[in-house]
């Protein structure tokens, strides 16, 4: 994102301020996130990036000057390390080349892995969450 602006107020304002050859790598990987999702996912701006949501599921991107990331959850990115091998990871980031995406299918297999992970978790409910009792 360039600096010296306001934080976007959609994923569409966040990647329009991109500068390419980020850009496209970015429009691409918010392409096959979409495909992945579930009708109904909406796309938000969350920690000043990009993020699609389904019930508590979130999976995050943005660009940063030497490369694109993509933040599934570190759950998520331990159970498909061996495919990732080629990329730069970290507990719960992968970072790629803008001239070395990841590829669709594996973006695909990773939202469908977020997603199920996500609805094997009670809803704990956000209340329950910040440690107060529900009414």
């Amino acid at each position: 994102m360039k600096k010296g602006h306001s934080s976007p107020a959609t994923v569409g304002e966040y990647i329009a301020s991109v500068p390419e050859p980020a850009r496209s790598t970015l429009k691409k990987l918010r392409a096959s996130l979409r495909s992945a999702f579930p009708v109904g996912a909406a796309e938000v701006i969350s920690y000043q990036m990009p993020a699609f949501r389904h019930g508590r599921s979130r999976v995050w991107f943005a660009a940063f000057s030497a490369h694109c990331s993509l933040f599934p959850g570190a759950s998520v990115i331990d159970r498909f390390k061996r495919e990732l091998k080629a990329f730069r990871t970290s507990k719960g980031t992968i970072q790629f080349p803008v001239d070395k995406p990841l590829s669709v299918t594996l973006i695909r297999k990773m939202v469908k892995a977020r997603l199920a992970l996500d609805a094997d978790k009670p809803n704990l409910g956000i209340a329950k969450r910040r440690g107060k009792k529900r009414k």
